[in-house]
């Protein structure tokens, strides 16, 4: 298929991608996102933490902010991107190996693929009973048995804040690896208890959990596990272009500006693929940011190109 230009393309479509669709579409720019349909949180069946938004599933917010598109020059085709290459002026996007694109400006709101411990009855209970964000989740299960299964260093960071919306917290400490020792006294200071024998299964019927399990038979009576991993950012379509990239603690990302641009004059990362740590509203402020920022890039680009060309 011959190449169209956009004056931006969008790669994901959820919070933080329809988020800067909609400021580049306000912008009177013509926009295509590119969504495959996988957000992070389609696991959860509600989000929490967004003012006035409290609540809602995200498959509503995503169906809303489309709705909200539709009187824009925007246009959503459902794909993969599966390359970017550098064409000067332009970037090339490829989608699902063979629907190519140039765009002005590309805007990655991918999000993370998150990598979850190897531990029975753990992966279909995500998003249900095992959770990673206590910001997102911790009012709903508050006060019931939290479990807190550990995967590196940072999780002992999890392990003291989800404190705070229970008083009967077990860590299971094994992935942890050497735990700083002051950490360790203000956890057992506030009754939280520590179990060093690894995570064999998490059992319980259905999506329940009754119990978790460790390796010398033991079983741990048990509501609720938080838990994470390392991360891996979904960017591997921008390989060949070798942008700038940072080590963080649980994994290795883009390098972006405060307006999310990366060390590609043309390309911004927005959301998780990003900032790991950021929950929805952060994403979806990041997506306005960025959408905002390269929209003021072109401006100064047509204005120039006017300049050279004689023209108004």
């Amino acid at each position: 298929m011959a190449n169209k230009t956009w004056d931006a393309i969008v790669v994901g479509g959820s919070a933080a991608g329809l988020s800067a669709a909609q400021m580049l579409g306000r912008s009177r720019r013509k926009v295509l996102v590119v969504d495959s349909g996988s957000p992070r949180n389609r696991f959860a069946a509600h989000m929490h933490g967004i003012l006035g938004q409290d609540g809602t599933p995200p498959g509503d917010l995503v169906a809303k902010g489309r709705r909200e598109l539709e009187q824009y020059d925007v246009e959503i085709q459902e794909g993969n991107v599966t390359s970017v290459s550098d064409g000067g002026k332009v970037v090339t996007v490829t989608i699902d190996g063979e629907d190519s694109h140039d765009a002005r400006a590309l805007i990655v709101a991918t999000g993370v693929t998150d990598n979850l411990p190897q531990v029975q009855g753990l992966a279909q209970r995500w998003g249900v009973t095992v959770l990673h964000c206590p910001y997102c989740h911790g009012w709903e299960v508050r006060d019931q048995k939290f479990g807190v299964l550990t995967t590196m260093p940072m999780s002992m960071h999890q392990a003291e804040l989800v404190r705070q919306w229970s008083d009967d917290v077990t860590v299971f400490t094994a992935g942890a690896g050497q735990i700083d020792p002051g950490v360790e006294q203000r956890l057992l200071a506030r009754g939280v208890k520590l179990v060093a024998e690894p995570v064999v299964e998490i059992v319980g019927d259905g999506e329940a959990i009754s119990a978790v399990r460790t390796a010398d038979g033991a079983e741990y009576d048990i509501e609720v596990v938080f838990t994470g991993g390392p991360m891996t950012p979904n960017d591997a379509f921008l390989a060949e272009l070798n942008l700038d990239r940072t080590d963080t603690p649980v994994g290795n990302f883009l390098k972006v500006d405060e307006f999310g641009r990366t060390s590609h004059e043309r390309i911004w990362a927005v959301g998780n693929v990003s900032n790991p740590m950021a929950n929805v509203p952060l994403s979806m402020s990041a997506g306005t940011n960025g959408g905002a920022f390269a929209n003021a890039i072109l401006v100064a680009e047509d204005g120039q190109i006017a300049v050279e060309e004689g023209t108004a």
